[in-house]
């Protein structure tokens, strides 16, 4: 028998259904519909870019049973406290992250058309989905993009085991002269605790080295990483690994970084503090800091001198020399851009995990949208 014939054959879910599935679940759970317009967006770009751990797989346990534990609130409240020429400080009030940070990229944005740099941080957020999102918004403008997050404790910091940094992602956008922008899109830590989240759904073990627990010895075992990661008997390992053997300082360090920038410029909330869970143990909103950055390439050489420069160098990144027994080099955000021409026609490779999902929620919440399982 042919191993063709005893896979699975994949499933997808068309563009159109999962957009008007998704944008219909959040009008019912009263979320306004420019914003569920906005959130479906994001999530669906984290799919046409190939980005599984941040799509429609975060859908139902990031947004609609927080909304429904009463920790993420479906009205965002976007209120500017504090505004300089090139800056400013929004309180997302724990409205929908991903409301609040398309808001606060196009501030800095229009700060930088008009001053050449703006810079945003907010406090008081959410998830607020893919960070390569808002950097993109950027680079389509012809600046360069930069964003940050804070994130519940999830890494543990060189020679400690307690998770206490986020994943924390340190995200440029850079427009280019070829088809698709140069995105650097990732996580401080190895992996993302989302990535995990997607392996225990579609029933895979974490791979050796990206987990440790508190006794000092790697985890693989995904659902209980997801548990252990809450409690803290596990942590997340940074770029580099654990000590100084492969340099994690340097995924460390860095992790640190965008936590001070998330939290000290918007006077927020740090580490422990967005664990999601209060001293009595009642579960309260993670209240995230985010910061967004606008540089307009015309205030230097130009739009089209950046363009053709950055796509020289990428180009010539991509035409060195291969190592043995390989095929390509990439460059950051063109893995993306083929993910799309492949799912662009065919629609977005869902699992069980999601099938479940999004059931659950057809009948939570009386979705009339048909879905094809």
């Amino acid at each position: 028998m042919k191993g063709s014939d005893i896979m699975p054959k994949k499933q997808y879910l068309s563009w159109k259904t999962a957009k008007d599935f998704m944008t219909e679940a959040f009008i019912k759970i009263a979320i306004p519909k420019e914003d569920s317009e906005i959130c479906v967006d994001v999530l669906l770009e984290s799919d046409r870019r190939g980005i599984d751990s941040h799509g429609v797989n975060r859908f139902k346990p990031i947004y609609i049973d927080r909304i429904n534990k009463g920790i993420l609130n479906p009205v965002t409240k976007y209120e500017i406290i504090r505004e300089t020429k090139t800056t400013a400080v929004i309180d997302g009030h724990n409205g929908m992250g991903m409301v609040i940070s398309k808001n606060a990229m196009e501030l800095a944005i229009a700060k930088a058309k008009e001053y050449g740099m703006g810079m945003v941080a907010v406090r008081n957020s959410t998830h607020y989905g893919i960070a390569g999102y808002y950097a993109t918004m950027a680079s389509k403008a012809g600046m360069i993009g930069i964003t940050g997050t804070n994130a519940r404790p999830s890494i543990a910091p060189t020679f400690g085991v307690e998770n206490m940094l986020g994943t924390n992602p340190l995200t440029f956008g850079l427009p280019t002269d070829e088809e698709f922008p140069f995105v650097l899109d990732c996580a401080t830590s190895i992996t993302q605790r989302g990535k995990i989240e997607f392996f225990s759904k579609v029933g895979k073990d974490t791979p050796l080295g990206m987990v440790i627990g508190n006794d000092g010895l790697p985890k693989t075992d995904s659902p209980e990483i997801l548990k252990d990661l809450t409690t803290g008997k596990a942590a997340l390992a940074p770029l580099g690994g654990i000590g100084e053997k492969l340099a994690g300082y340097k995924g460390y360090g860095y992790a640190t970084v965008v936590e001070i920038l998330s939290a000290a410029l918007q006077a927020g909330s740090f580490l422990k503090m967005l664990s999601g869970v209060n001293e009595e143990g009642k579960l309260i909103p993670y209240p995230l800091g985010h910061f967004f950055i606008a540089i307009d390439t015309e205030a230097f050489m130009g739009l089209d001198t950046f363009k053709k420069i950055s796509g020289d160098i990428l180009r010539e990144l991509r035409n060195s020399t291969l190592a043995p027994g390989e095929d390509k080099i990439f460059t950051a955000g063109e893995k993306e851009y083929l993910a799309w021409l492949e799912r662009k026609d065919v629609g977005i490779p869902i699992n069980e995990g999601i099938i479940k999902d999004f059931k659950e929620v057809k009948e939570m919440l009386h979705v009339d949208i048909d879905l094809p399982f």
